[in-house]
């Protein structure tokens, strides 16, 4: 089983209108501080980020001397309301990747790829969708600017009501994504790494998918959870206890899932970065989530820590040896 930490990393307060029409850059410049504290787990962390991070020399600076290390990877965070061609009114309505017309992402895409490269010295390979805003037609273009890597798809992820993907039959395990429907496998080279997140207890699929398709979804979803019927857990230390993410842990574990996917914004890893560690002590605490969760995967799970990339290659090693075997 593999570790992935994605780390979606982007300005302050992404959430507010007003810190997006006037991005700032703290919780990048605190950087160091948290990759030591990844390091400390022998995790290898992979950073994903936006077009105004990499344009920022200082942040900038932070993504090259961590890259330096060897100890981490560096992809592509795309937020369509700020990755150039956009405009004030994109800032505004927040919008999903998969709502750009095609030519549109493209040139945004480009946009975003050049100047990671330009700010770290690598092109990107690996992308994740702001929002998880990703779509099956964005696939093509992914491939022609060369990622290899997607990790934007999070299972039981519905938002169709708002414009949003409907990622909600989408499995848990890595696979190569299709050109015509992003929770499918396909014939493409660019291999889907989905976000580990299920029910709080085992269900039939078909229950699972109908949960995430409910009607009035948010309401719905908040009388199940107070009930202690449902509720969605995810590998997200400011969404979900330490034990919520080691039971879940536990469970793909004996499923037999290859991966358990982590993610959080590094806004969150700073306070008052973000809605979510607005004090000190807030912040101890998510800290004291992330620690146990990455102890336990990493020590009792026997997880192995990759980047993105490294995932890839090691999926398509086990997948070459397991044809040779059967060949043989």
């Amino acid at each position: 089983m593999y570790l992935l930490v994605g780390i979606d990393t982007e300005s302050d307060n992404q959430w507010d209108h007003a810190s997006r029409a006037r991005p700032t850059f703290e919780n990048l410049y605190a950087l160091p501080a948290l990759h030591a504290r990844f390091r400390a787990h022998g995790v290898r962390p992979t950073y994903v980020i936006t077009h105004p991070v990499a344009k920022d020399p200082r942040a900038a600076d932070v993504l090259r001397g961590l890259l330096d290390t060897g100890t981490c990877e560096i992809g592509a965070h795309h937020h369509a309301w700020e990755t150039p061609p956009c405009s004030a009114e994109d800032a505004k309505k927040h919008a999903y990747a998969l709502e750009l017309p095609l030519d549109r992402f493209d040139q945004q895409l480009d946009a975003l790829t050049e100047a990671i490269e330009e700010a770290v010295g690598e092109r990107p390979v690996s992308y994740r969708s702001g929002r998880f805003g990703f779509s099956a037609a964005h696939v093509s273009s992914l491939e022609r600017a060369g990622y290899l890597v997607e990790s934007s798809v999070a299972p039981l992820f519905y938002e169709s009501h708002k414009g949003g993907p409907d990622f909600a039959d989408a499995p848990l395990s890595p696979y190569f994504l299709s050109y015509d429907h992003p929770t499918r496998p396909g014939s493409s080279q660019l291999l889907e790494l989905p976000i580990s997140c299920a029910l709080n207890r085992a269900v039939p699929q078909w229950l699972a998918v109908a949960y995430a398709r409910a009607p009035r979804p948010y309401q719905t979803k908040r009388v199940l959870r107070k009930l202690g019927l449902a509720q969605v857990l995810w590998l997200r230390p400011s969404y979900s206890s330490a034990d919520e993410m080691i039971g879940l842990a536990r469970r793909l574990a004996a499923s037999g899932e290859p991966l358990l996917n982590l993610l959080f914004h590094s806004s969150e890893a700073i306070v008052g970065g973000s809605p979510y560690n607005r004090t000190p002590q807030e912040l101890d605490a998510f800290f004291d989530r992330l620690d146990r969760f990455l102890a336990f995967a990493v020590g009792e799970l026997g997880a192995v820590p990759v980047t993105f990339q490294e995932c890839r290659e090691r999926f398509l090693a086990a997948h070459s040896a397991s044809a040779d075997a059967v060949a043989s």
